[in-house]
């Protein structure tokens, strides 16, 4: 199973944080430093496969980008290898060549496009083409939608156009009079 997805640059800022077992906040943070601390030391030219302290540690270094998959002993490394290889992919056809930008400024897109890939540590896809079939009928239906930034104009809209009836001047309740002000229209 795997137990976390983890993608550092090359200084150790960590861009995606993704843990599919729980651990204290601390614990977190622990991991994910001694994680680049054992990937970032490594040579280029050595296995792709590490012992860490909690989990076997696949990953692969992309430019300024390490992305690095937490396992446990029922992953097979080869399979979470190439599954490495079909997120950066596919992250590099919905992105146009993906750079650390855009695990930044499109975090939501990534997030989205990974859970495409794996859920609740489990793999859910491995094909590339459906993975971006998924991601642009997401596309579509967000631009469809207006996206969110287009939300509090639709909800201006839709109270401009509900029917509702003259609203009360004078509220009278048993002795109580009340009088509402003049409102203006939207």
């Amino acid at each position: 199973m795997i137990k976390a997805i983890l993608i550092f640059n090359n200084h150790g800022k960590p861009r995606l944080i993704r843990f599919y077992q729980y651990f204290a906040e601390d614990m977190q943070q622990q991991i994910i430093r001694e994680t680049f601390h054992l990937v970032s030391k490594r040579d280029d030219n050595v296995c792709n496969f590490l012992e860490g302290i909690y989990f076997t540690l696949i990953y692969r270094h992309y430019a300024t980008l390490y992305f690095v998959f937490c396992v446990d002993s029922s992953e097979s490394e080869l399979g979470i290898l190439d599954l490495i290889q079909v997120f950066v992919e596919t992250l590099d056809k919905c992105f146009e060549n993906v750079c650390e930008l855009d695990l930044i400024f499109h975090m939501d897109k990534v997030h989205y496009i990974l859970q495409e890939v794996v859920m609740g540590g489990m793999v859910l896809e491995t094909n590339m083409n459906e993975i971006v079939a998924q991601v642009e009928l997401q596309n579509r239906m967000e631009k469809s939608e207006g996206g969110l930034s287009g939300a509090p104009a639709r909800a201006v809209s839709a109270v401009k156009n509900m029917n509702l009836p003259e609203i009360p001047r004078n509220i009278n309740i048993g002795d109580i009079n009340i009088k509402v002000p003049s409102l203006s229209p939207f």
